[in-house]
């Protein structure tokens, strides 16, 4: 019951903004199960999230911000990920969570960034948002909180994230399940207990969404921009929570 009160909340914020599922996921199920057994059921949500938005959203998507954000995670991703052969993950994660947290912050207090839709900042996003993915795995708060610093509007804004993390995701798995395939390893990305957490946490996650969805629809776009600062305040300070008993550990 409280994996799917947490489900639900996650589903509404990803109906309503386009993005924070996993991160508002595994930090409430991390409390009663281990995020080893959850977070690629989680994943394979998010991929199952994104399928259900894209088709009403995929006229609204920028599509000169989605291609270089797309062109920067493909090649950004494989190097934060091997900078995880130098480096511990954990104070990383806790690094970027206060960088993000901090920006989302001066955003919310009123600073205006105005970052310029040009293909320097567009492909510049795109890098940011890879390595952090990459290193981190929370690339999408990275590109929520550059993103609410455009010029774009909120229902682009929303559609270019959702169409971003659903390519993400796709690219994600794929990597995971060569990587599973190289290593002669089964693909934990698709055993029996990520597909019965999958199956139990999916409607869940369906009636979430759609309660999202409608109050983006009646929303103005000073009021979505509010909402979603706020909205990575609290994910970024998840991310950091998480990192902090994670290193006290």
């Amino acid at each position: 019951a409280f994996a799917v009160a947490v489900v639900v909340a996650a589903g509404i914020v990803r109906g309503f903004a386009g993005f924070g599922f996993s991160a508002i996921s595994v930090a409430g199920l991390a409390l009663v199960v281990s995020p080893a057994a959850v977070v690629p059921a989680i994943f394979l949500l998010e991929v199952l999230a994104s399928l259900r938005l894209i088709g009403s959203t995929w006229r609204e998507v920028d599509a000169p911000w989605l291609g270089w954000l797309v062109f920067g995670n493909v090649l950004a991703i494989p190097l934060g990920l091997a900078l995880l052969a130098w480096l511990p993950e954990t104070p990383l994660r806790l690094l970027i969570g206060a960088l993000l947290l901090l920006a989302a912050l001066l955003l919310r207090s009123g600073f205006a960034a105005g970052l310029a839709p040009t293909r320097a900042a567009r492909l510049a996003t795109g890098l940011a948002s890879g390595f952090v993915n990459g290193v981190a795995a929370i690339g999408g708060i990275a590109v929520a909180v550059l993103l609410s610093a455009t010029a774009l509007t909120p229902a682009a804004m929303r559609a270019t994230m959702i169409a971003l993390f659903l390519f993400t995701d796709l690219y994600a798995l794929a990597c995971a399940g060569l990587l599973a395939w190289a290593a002669d390893a089964p693909n934990a990305l698709l055993g029996a207990d990520t597909l019965r957490w999958a199956l139990w946490l999916l409607p869940a996650m369906l009636v979430g969404v759609a309660i999202g969805q409608r109050g983006f629809a009646g929303v103005s776009a000073a009021a979505f921009r509010r909402r979603v600062l706020e909205l990575l305040v609290v994910v970024s300070a998840l991310t950091i929570l998480r990192a902090a008993l994670a290193l006290a550990a």
